[in-house]
């Protein structure tokens, strides 16, 4: 076999390695799906009537506010599984089995492909859920087939650009406690975006962070996609954001899985 033969099938043996932890452990899951899901019935069901009246739509109330938050919480579902994979990845560190890796045969990109493919299930997961129950609660979205599928691709575009940046949180921890705190304030940068009020009704200093954050865009770009509301400049923003990060992400955890492995 060629050494991108060798190196394809042992990252799919870390992929399905990754998979099996998946099938042990569904509570992870169900604490990676269950905070988006809490925060969205929560938004929707307490705060959806006041907060969706003051979005100046035609209809206003609950239904036209789930409309507007499930982007936002999209992106806490994709953070939220973000999360999860650094303190994957510093389990590895910590507990000696890249150590064991290292002595086995296997191509050393593998270890670090298997948990970003993953993840990347993870998210798919965690992204069909959440979009369920926001349509068993009101979403309606109007978007095309074709809509749907470009949905789709900025979310597996952030989810691909923020766990290679887990990825590389998970490295630089030093313990498996530290790796979950690093990539929490990706959990909450949607609440300092677009996500859950627009950025117009905020104070001038905090709606300037909050347009130019990098969720904002990728939040605008999804819900103009699913209704119709267009995304102007916001799909290049998005685009060049993740990109940015994932790159950024690759080529920090590249650095550190070659000098800790």
């Amino acid at each position: 076999m060629s050494t991108m033969s060798l190196a394809l099938a042992d990252s799919a043996t870390m992929v399905r390695r990754q998979i099996t932890h998946m099938r042990r452990y569904p509570s992870l899951i169900l604490q990676l799906v269950g905070t988006p899901v809490v925060f969205l019935l929560l938004f929707v069901y307490v705060f959806g009537g006041t907060l969706g009246n003051g979005l100046g739509s035609g209809s206003g109330g609950r239904g036209a506010y789930v409309d507007y938050v499930a982007p936002g919480i999209l992106m806490m579902a994709v953070a939220a599984v973000a999360m999860g994979t650094a303190i994957s990845v510093a389990m590895d560190m910590t507990e000696g089995i890249v150590a064991r890796f290292k002595s086995m045969a296997i191509a050393r990109v593998s270890v670090l492909t298997g948990h970003v493919v993953g993840a990347m299930v993870q998210t798919a997961v965690a992204v069909a859920v959440v979009v369920g129950v926001a349509l068993a609660i009101g979403f309606r979205p109007n978007a095309s087939v074709l809509e749907w599928v470009a949905a789709a691709g900025v979310v597996a575009m952030i989810a691909f650009a923020l766990t290679w940046l887990s990825v590389a949180m998970g490295l630089a921890a030093k313990t498996v406690e530290s790796a979950s705190n690093l990539p929490q304030p990706l959990v909450f940068l949607p609440f300092l975006g677009s996500g859950f009020v627009p950025t117009d009704s905020m104070p001038v200093g905090l709606r300037w962070f909050a347009e130019y954050q990098p969720f904002t865009p990728i939040m605008e770009t999804i819900r103009g996609l699913l209704l119709g509301t267009g995304i102007g400049s916001s799909g290049i923003a998005a685009a060049a954001w993740s990109a940015g990060i994932a790159l950024v992400g690759y080529l920090w955890a590249r650095k550190l899985y070659n000098r800790q492995a």
